[in-house]
């Protein structure tokens, strides 16, 4: 017979553990996941009565647009061939409200089709001064577009020439900042319709954006892999742009900025298609940050989004034609803007090549008030908060036919940008935070599992010890000592223990 001493039970009994504890736990750590993946695709999708359609379709957090302004100190200086010297005004801040508009289900309920309204409403208090009243001085950008796209034939040039003198239309103007906005009309374009009836006679840079959309988006609801949860199909019915020269320039990736698929990871890269770049960008992980009690990851574009041909091949595409190609942190955007020379870039050329910086005075570029960024809820993908940060600028240079441009350097000149910024509600963040304890507890289900079993083997130790102390406390109280130190010998009966007899009363 095999007789097990006590540590034998034991490591019996650990192997034991292992088998009924940690082996179903790692067990319930998967189906945890799966649990935590189920509650995504019920409640993270965007169809009819799930938690997040609602929110999608008007989001519930205020939205702010800030406007800020280049004015130009010495326009006269600058074209005799001074450098130019700018001073930034703002922000001129605006309440964004922005919906889904006519959203229905198409693709027999796979995907949703939806318009993205924006509206605004200008917020005085938040802002330095009168829209309707402050003047600003900054590039004549439709002087600019239409001596752009007569400048291959000498004859048109020479006429618009001609009308710019008589209509004293010059490189630059003074406009209050609600007419470079939302529009005014240009008597340079008024002319140029006469001609061309198609050409629009208002420019603003946001002129027809109050209340307007982009075009019809249709997105993946994420009902059949969350990963595609709000991820773009077509936008305007095309599924890649036509603007540049490259399939990945033309590529429409992502979603739109407005929803991120649940269950991030820190190694994704996110990709964001956004009209008015014409492009598709991306952004990595930069590190943890929390907002009002909630986890998030912080996402932002490296350089390389902007980054040269040079310094990465995939830009190349981007570049207007082969001899038109800019620097590190600047993207030309005419083909979508009707050959206007307008260049996008970060403000004040944040992530931009120093030169772009070094030929205008008065810029500074900061991280901190000029960086784009999204933070995002790992677990969710629900912004908790975000600034997107754009400059809108205009590339500067000598055109044949304009005798007022001979003294110009090519330079890219910066005339606004923008900062749209949400942050979430204290009413939606409190809902989150209740979303998140559900998923936490069914995340860490299995350490409980665990945990439970860790004190189960405490307990088994700590009644075993106290065991084997109560058994030698017994075999204590039981012994008995011999009269002599030699036993005594029995022929009969063998070894005997003698007691010590009693003694004799009588005696």
């Amino acid at each position: 017979m095999l007789i097990l001493s006590e540590p034998s039970v034991f490591c019996l009994f650990l192997c034991q553990y292992l088998k009924m504890f940690l082996l179903p736990a790692r067990a319930s750590l998967s189906a945890g996941n799966d649990v935590l993946f189920l509650m995504s695709q019920q409640e993270i999708v965007l169809v009819e009565g799930s938690r997040v359609f609602d929110s999608w379709k008007k989001p519930p957090p205020p939205v702010y647009m800030q406007f800020y302004f280049f004015n130009m100190t010495n326009p006269k200086e600058f074209l005799a061939g001074t450098k130019p010297e700018v001073k930034q005004i703002g922000p001129y801040t605006y309440r964004e409200y922005r919906y889904k508009d006519n959203v229905s289900m198409v693709a027999n309920g796979k995907m949703v089709s939806a318009y993205n309204t924006k509206s605004f409403v200008f917020l005085r208090e938040k802002s330095v001064g009168d829209p309707a009243e402050d003047n600003i001085t900054t590039v004549n950008i439709p002087a600019w577009a239409v001596m752009n796209n007569v400048k291959d034939s000498f004859w048109k040039a020479s006429m618009v020439s001609i009308w710019m003198n008589s209509l004293k239309s010059d490189l630059f103007t003074t406009r209050t900042v609600d007419e470079l906005l939302w529009g005014y009309k240009d008597p340079l374009l008024v002319r140029v319709a006469g001609t061309k009836p198609e050409v629009e006679t208002v420019f603003g840079l946001m002129y027809k954006k109050n209340g307007s959309n982009d075009g019809e988006f249709i997105y993946h609801t994420g009902e059949q892999n969350y990963m595609d949860y709000g991820r773009i199909e077509t936008w305007k019915g095309q599924r890649e742009l036509t603007f540049w020269r490259s399939n990945y320039s033309n590529s429409i990736v992502g979603s739109d900025g407005s929803a991120f698929h649940p269950l991030l990871d820190k190694d994704e890269r996110i990709h964001i298609f956004t009209p008015d770049l014409c492009r598709t960008i991306y952004m990595e992980f930069e590190k943890d940050v929390e907002v009002k009690g909630i986890p998030a990851y912080r996402f932002t574009p490296p350089p390389s989004v902007l980054a040269s041909k040079e310094e990465n091949p995939d830009n190349e595409g981007f570049c207007v034609t082969p001899k038109e190609c800019l620097g590190t942190g600047v993207l030309k955007v005419s083909p979508c803007r009707k050959g206007a020379p307008v260049v996008a870039s970060f403000p004040h050329f944040y992530l931009a090549d120093n030169k772009y910086v070094a030929a205008i005075e008065g810029l500074s570029p900061e991280r901190t008030h000029h960086q784009t960024f999204l933070d995002l809820n790992p677990t969710t993908g629900v912004i908790v908060r975000a600034h997107k940060r754009a400059q809108v600028n205009i590339l500067m240079q000598r055109i044949p036919g304009f005798p007022t441009t001979r003294s110009l350097n090519e330079t890219v000149f910066p005339v606004m940008f923008l900062n749209e910024s949400v942050e979430i509600d204290d009413a939606s963040s409190e809902r989150l935070k209740k979303l998140l304890l559900i998923s936490n507890l069914v995340s860490n289900f299995p350490l409980v599992i665990v945990g439970l079993g860790v004190i189960l083997l405490m307990v088994f130790v700590i009644l075993l010890c106290r065991a084997r102390k109560q058994k030698s406390s017994a075999e204590d109280d039981t012994a008995y000592s011999p009269v002599n130190d030699k036993e005594k010998e029995d022929p009969q009966n063998g070894t005997y223990i003698g007691l010590t007899p009693k003694a004799n009363v009588e005696a």
